[in-house]
């Protein structure tokens, strides 16, 4: 009796990981075993910097809210000390927005909590 291998899913399991190295350059995209390493890499790199985008992210936010504190003479530790204390719950992201876009809030902020 012949040895059976089920060809249909093995041959889906090679198009889809063929379909995820499509555009990338020389054999790695056509090719097999050089396809799956690249893609298995890529796919652990994609994971790997979800987690770190929203660490740059929270990094940029500080970096805007500092310098929209220094505009009115404190500095980020002091300015996110004060907002603590005064109990207004506002998170980085919307503090940075407001520094950036929309001055007059930020600023109508740093009057409540001096």
């Amino acid at each position: 009796m012949p040895r059976s291998v089920n060809k249909v899913a093995s041959r889906a399991r090679k198009k889809k990981v063929l379909k995820l190295a499509k555009g990338s350059f020389g054999r790695r995209k056509n090719v097999w075993t050089v396809a799956k390493n690249s893609v298995e890499k890529g796919l652990g790199y994609a994971y790997r910097d979800r987690k770190a985008k929203k660490r740059s992210f929270r990094s940029i936010w500080i970096q805007r809210i500092n310098a929209a504190a220094r505009i009115h003479g404190m500095s980020y530790s002091e300015f996110m000390g004060k907002i603590h204390k005064s109990e207004i719950e506002i998170d980085r992201k919307t503090l940075a927005d407001l520094a950036m876009n929309n001055p007059d809030a930020f600023k109508a902020v740093v009057e409540k909590i001096k």
